[in-house]
């Protein structure tokens, strides 16, 4: 039982790319909101970002962390509104974005997301990175209904158009846009303040997560607030500060990997050292993150 729950904590901390998570007492964690506006509001807790947007029709809820924290987040969207929870929304497939799933799914919230997501979620995965293996969800937990290139949802006087992006942080990246309120959730295609983690074997490529800030920076303007799947509230100006840090980290790793670099010859150039002040504390550490954007590239030359 211990070494299955050693297992468990470390997919956790492997899904959730945070130090703290390997080490998670659920029974501590807070589930803290924030109004972002209109009637979108994001909650912190562990694991990623999520996104609640409350009105009349119901509420609809990005994303759910893990499973121990549902009654915690039920309870801090009682908090918000009282109208019932009709919609969850997977931003992708990974742990700490679905680990309620089942949860909800049994509460009889209709769930959706991007048609990999269900694909992912049904099979076991492997995460390379951390060399952790993930076990197919239950059915519950699966997504009812899936969708291709994008979904809109006409709630509460808003808009609300979620959008399938190329192969990013996965192959089954979401990103929401409430077009009245001006609030994107990016999932996992941002990590604010951190580097990113990228799934290669979920698909994911950082030509990628450039594609997807650039895609957001288009729909974005001054007032834009950005929920990132990991960090704190954004806005348009640190969204693309990140694509600009992604951008220069590909082309210099690009370009050393064509002068016939190894790895450790990367790495010892240290690609990222003008950014590590800024991006670097999060678990996925500079050279962890080199070792990313190296294997990506050096696969597609």
């Amino acid at each position: 039982m211990r070494a299955r729950l050693a297992v468990v904590a470390a997919v956790r901390a492997a899904l959730a790319a945070t130090p703290a998570a390997a080490q998670q007492n659920f029974d501590t964690v807070q589930v803290r909101s924030t109004h972002v506006a209109g009637g979108v509001w994001m909650l912190q807790g562990a694991g990623g970002n999520i996104g609640v947007a409350v009105g009349a029709d119901g509420t609809f809820l990005v994303d759910d962390q893990f499973a121990p924290l549902t009654a915690k987040i039920k309870a801090a969207i009682a908090a918000i509104d009282s109208a019932p929870l009709r919609f969850l929304l997977n931003t992708h497939w990974h742990g700490d974005h679905t680990g309620g799933n089942e949860n909800f799914g049994k509460a009889g919230v209709l769930i959706v997301a991007q048609d990999n997501v269900r694909r992912r979620l049904s099979t076991e995965q492997f995460i390379a990175l951390f060399n952790s293996r993930v076990p197919p969800a239950p059915q519950a937990a699966l997504p009812i209904v899936t969708f291709n290139d994008s979904v809109t949802f006409w709630l509460n006087g808003d808009t609300t158009v979620v959008f399938h992006v190329p192969p990013a942080h996965t192959d089954g990246d979401a990103i929401v846009h409430w077009r009245h309120a001006n609030v994107l959730h990016a999932g996992d295609t941002y990590f604010n303040g951190r580097y990113p983690f990228i799934d290669l074997p979920s698909g994911g490529s950082v030509s990628g997560m450039i594609g997807a800030a650039e895609r957001m920076l288009a729909l974005s303007d001054a007032d834009t607030k950005i929920i990132p799947g990991h960090g704190p509230l954004s806005d348009r100006e640190s969204l693309r500060a990140y694509r600009d840090m992604l951008v220069a980290v590909r082309d210099r790793i690009r370009g050393l990997i064509r002068g016939g670099k190894t790895l450790a010859q990367v790495q010892a150039a240290k690609p990222t050292a003008q950014f590590d002040a800024r991006w670097g504390a999060g678990s996925i550490t500079p050279e962890r993150f080199v070792e990313i954007v190296y294997t990506d590239l050096a696969a597609r030359k």
